[in-house]
C-alpha cells in the first residue's frame, strides 16, 4: 500500500478515529530526534509546496484556518 493509498483509508474514518489515529501518530514522534523532526518538517512542507505548484490543492488565509478550527473546538 502505497503513502497515497493510505492517507485515502484514513482520511474515510470518522472524526473520532482520525483523532485517535493522529495521537497516536503524533506520540510516535516524541521518540525521533531533533534532526529527525526537522527533516520530516522539511519533507512535508517540500509535499505540500509540490501539491500547491501542481495545483492538487489551494492555499487558505490562516485567519481563516485558525477562525475554522476555533469554531470546532467551540
Amino acid at each position: 500500500m502505497t503513502l497515497k493509498e493510505l492517507e485515502a483509508e484514513v482520511l474515510n474514518l470518522d472524526h473520532g478515529s482520525r483523532a485517535k489515529l493522529a495521537e497516536k501518530l503524533l506520540s510516535s514522534l516524541e521518540t525521533l530526534s531533533d534532526a529527525e523532526i526537522e527533516r520530516l518538517w522539511a519533507e512535508e512542507s517540500l509535499r505540500r509546496h509540490e501539491e500547491l505548484e501542481k495545483g492538487v490543492t489551494t492555499a487558505r488565509p490562516a485567519a481563516d484556518v485558525l477562525r475554522d478550527a476555533q469554531s470546532r473546538l467551540s
